[in-house]
């Protein structure tokens, strides 16, 4: 995909929700770019991919568990430059359904956290805004003016 001011790099990510209400963190494993950074799972949007079939891909190559594509809610999205002038867009899904346990498939870590713990995480600058929405709207957090 590209912009008029240059590249887009479309990268679709999940925020598996567990019955406690708990958020499923990923761990970049070392050798990856950003290594060592907690982000929720997903990954570049490849040609005549959409979004949603992405997310599933994803879910299924690095975790090995099976979501439920019309349970896939659109949740909110970041938009941040790179440092190679690219821009990334990243739409984040909420999944409450899937098949199977997360079960790190890559070397990764994994960890469970509540909304309100995601900012004790250090993670890539498209996850920052994305775990705040996260907090603020399934927490019940009202932000005052």
């Amino acid at each position: 995909m590209t912009s008029s001011n240059g590249s887009l790099l479309l990268v679709a990510a999940c925020a598996l929700l567990d019955a406690d209400g708990r958020v499923l963190l990923s761990r970049r494993p070392q050798g990856k770019p950003q290594a060592g950074l907690w982000e929720f799972p997903g990954g570049k949007v490849e040609p005549a991919e959409t979004p949603e079939q992405a997310v599933v891909r994803e879910l299924r190559e690095e975790l090995g568990v099976e979501p439920c594509e019309r349970c896939l809610q659109p949740f909110a999205f970041a938009s941040q430059p790179m440092s190679d002038g690219r821009q990334i867009l990243m739409p984040l899904y909420v999944c409450r359904r899937w098949d199977g346990f997360p079960d790190p498939k890559e070397g990764q870590k994994i960890a469970w956290a509540r909304p309100t713990e995601l900012d004790r995480f250090d993670m890539p600058a498209p996850d920052v805004p994305l775990a705040a929405e996260l907090r603020d709207r399934l927490s019940g957090a009202r932000v005052l003016d």
